[in-house]
């Protein structure tokens, strides 16, 4: 039952996060239910969640493939942020950080939906300074690296909202940039995490293989989807990953 349970987790949680981001809500709890310890179902979940990513850009290779340069050099500052996040995951008390997770997940959400009055106060990306734009992109995905090396679910709800605000182009592509991103942010986490962490490599192979299928099918859906629909999803998921923090959190 705790081998179905982590499959299925992973399947599902594989295409959230190619979709929108916070499949670790489904990853998370589930190793939690198969008797991992919090810190270790923490970085084993980072862990396992990593080959769903890689999958997701192999699945949107064709939205990356008109943005590779931009969106490969983003992937230093994603590796550094990450890098300081788990550092601060194995160095600190979890509360520390856990506390204002639900008000960035659901500002996130918001900040997505209110994309066009957002823009409209600081400036549409077609009339930023180039070098406006690059400080902008690479700040918010220094700051989302850090936040995915800590704790991680609903990373991708982050990186989308925030690359839409500074991106001029579709939606389908800046969910294949988040892609690239996540995936190198969750590689460095293997790494930092297989040295230091500890982690249930068992359960890691048991949640990696549903990632990689849920990953690929979720990165097609996303492709092909009506913008409006997408953006939707995103919106409507990354609200009830905050309420659910939030529940969990402060309640």
């Amino acid at each position: 039952m705790q081998v179905g349970l982590l499959c299925a987790a992973g399947l599902f949680g594989g295409a959230v996060n190619a979709l929108a981001g916070g499949g670790s809500l489904l990853t998370f709890p589930a190793l939690m239910a198969a008797g991992l310890p919090p810190l270790s179902a923490n970085v084993s979940n980072s862990i396992a969640v990593c080959p769903g990513y890689v999958a997701a850009v192999f699945g949107s290779r064709s939205d990356l493939a008109r943005q590779r340069r931009f969106a490969v050099g983003l992937i230093p500052t994603g590796v550094v942020g990450t890098i300081v996040g788990a550092a601060l995951l194995l160095a600190s008390p979890a509360s520390a950080f856990e506390t204002v997770v639900p008000v960035l997940v659901i500002a996130a959400a918001l900040t997505l939906a209110f994309q066009g009055p957002i823009r409209s106060l600081i400036g549409h990306p077609a009339s930023m300074s180039r070098r406006r734009s690059m400080v902008t992109t690479h700040t918010i995905v220094g700051i989302g690296g850090v936040y995915g090396g800590y704790f991680g679910a609903a990373l991708g709800v982050m990186l989308v909202a925030g690359l839409a605000l500074v991106r001029h182009t579709t939606l389908a592509r800046v969910t294949a940039v988040k892609n690239l991103i996540s995936a190198s942010c969750g590689l460095t986490s293997v790494v930092v995490y297989s040295l230091f962490g500890p982690v249930n490599w068992l359960a890691v192979a048991i949640v990696a293989v549903g990632t990689v299928v849920g990953g690929f099918v979720g990165a097609k859906a996303a492709a092909v989807m009506p913008q409006r629909i997408l953006r939707g999803f995103i919106v409507a998921f990354g609200v009830a990953v905050g309420i659910y923090l939030a529940f969990t959190t402060y309640w």
